[in-house]
């Protein structure tokens, strides 16, 4: 199976099958037996098309007169892998994207499909990447209007164009370092360090993070550096009492457990069992003995008198876009605005569960205003597009 072909089914199950891109990507990357090199280009074309839909659907019912919606769901899907490869995808021949993409429908939809694949394809070539810049900022990104209508209420048209612009693009590669799996590592790629954060190693080369003995051994975790600010403002130490409330998956969990030096009583609380158990199991292969996990609701959790509490509550998830391809379609205005209520109805909870001269942090993985300093003001914001991180915010609560 090609590069394409991998690229196709994740790109049609995501949107035929409810599926999460990030999540299947690997097993059809597996299934089709790509090697490096074509896995890596199976992951640029799944994850572009899904980030790029919209405009792509676009190109397809303004170019082509052929709406997406009309099509036979595995032409559509043929055809979005090939419209995203005439429009976004430097270095692929125009000629090449056409023919292989009618091969490729012709496989998966069938040999009558062939002309009309060819033919808005064509159309699609002949407008080419410049057609794209004509359109408005949420077409020529693709996202949805309500997005963009609160980043550039938030940042300014421009801060809106950037922002959208770099979460569009791979991701920074981090890892944070376990101390508490000490010895040699040499993951086989350059990298570099944050002076601000000890733990985070940022690799500047192409590392198969999930695949590697390194992450099976507990050595390291992969973890955005916004993501790693929470835990050092919360600044746990030895021989303290700690809450993490909703810890899955437990990245910050295990830098809170190497904080305290594996010291003292760390509680992670998640309400989902099946969760709970990754997340123990997580902790013990980086090493952690210090921790204790709870299967529990965060608002019906009621141990009290705790030193520090990391509280990371559910959120809309706008500022790790570039990582999860699909969550900008899953995410709706309403549902954000719904859960801005619960975050402050869990912050008022945590608050109660503290002990006295004890330190609360508050930390969310999204670029949203009403999650943001709504909760709690005067926090620090990372963006992807200034910062090179995940877009999070986190704020000490007094």
């Amino acid at each position: 199976m090609s590069a394409r072909r991998a690229a196709y089914e994740v790109v049609r199950r995501t949107f035929e099958e409810d599926a999460y891109a990030d999540r299947i990507f690997p097993a059809e990357a597996d299934r089709a037996r790509l090697d490096e090199r074509d896995r890596r280009l199976a992951m640029r074309l799944a994850y572009g098309t899904v980030q790029r839909v919209r405009t792509l659907d676009h190109a397809m019912g303004t170019l082509a007169a052929r709406p997406a919606d009309g099509l036979q769901p595995t032409l559509r899907a043929a055809l979005r892998v090939g419209a995203y490869q005439l429009l976004f995808a430097s270095g692929i021949p125009a000629r090449a994207a056409v023919n292989e993409t009618v091969e490729l429908a012709k496989a998966v939809a069938g040999r009558h499909t062939a002309g009309l694949a060819n033919a808005v394809l064509r159309r699609i070539a002949d407008a080419g990447p410049d057609w794209v810049e004509t359109l408005p900022p949420p077409l020529r990104h693709s996202y949805p209007d309500w997005v963009a209508e609160e980043w550039a209420a938030m940042l300014g048209v421009d801060g809106a164009d950037a922002l959208m612009a770099a979460q569009n693009e791979p991701p920074e590669l981090s890892i944070r370092v376990n101390p508490l799996r000490p010895g040699p590592l040499d993951l086989g790629v350059p990298a570099h360090g944050d002076p601000e954060l000890p733990e985070a190693l940022v690799l500047d080369g192409p590392f198969d993070v999930a695949a590697s003995r390194e992450l099976a051994a507990g050595a390291i975790w992969p973890q955005s550096r916004g993501s790693m600010l929470a835990a050092r403002l919360l600044a746990p130490e030895p021989g303290m009492r700690v809450l993490d409330l909703c810890s899955a998956p437990g990245g910050k969990a295990g830098q809170l457990a190497a904080l305290m030096a594996d010291r003292g009583r760390l509680v992670c609380v998640e309400r989902h069992p099946g969760r709970a158990a990754a997340l123990e199991r997580t902790l013990a292969s980086q090493g952690v003995t210090c921790a204790e996990v709870v299967t529990a609701d965060a608002l019906e959790f009621g141990e009290d008198g705790f030193d520090r509490i990391l509280l990371d509550p559910p959120c809309s998830g706008l500022g790790v876009l570039a990582g999860r391809p699909d969550a900008r379609w899953r995410r709706t205005l309403a549902a954000a605005q719904e859960v801005a209520g619960l975050q402050r109805r869990m912050l008022e909870h945590a608050r109660g569960l503290l002990a006295p001269d004890g330190r609360l942090v508050y930390s969310v993985c999204t670029i949203r205003r009403d999650e943001c300093e709504g909760v709690v003001a005067g926090g620090r914001q990372t963006l992807p597009h200034r910062d090179r991180t995940d877009g999070f915010y986190v704020a000490a609560v007094s």
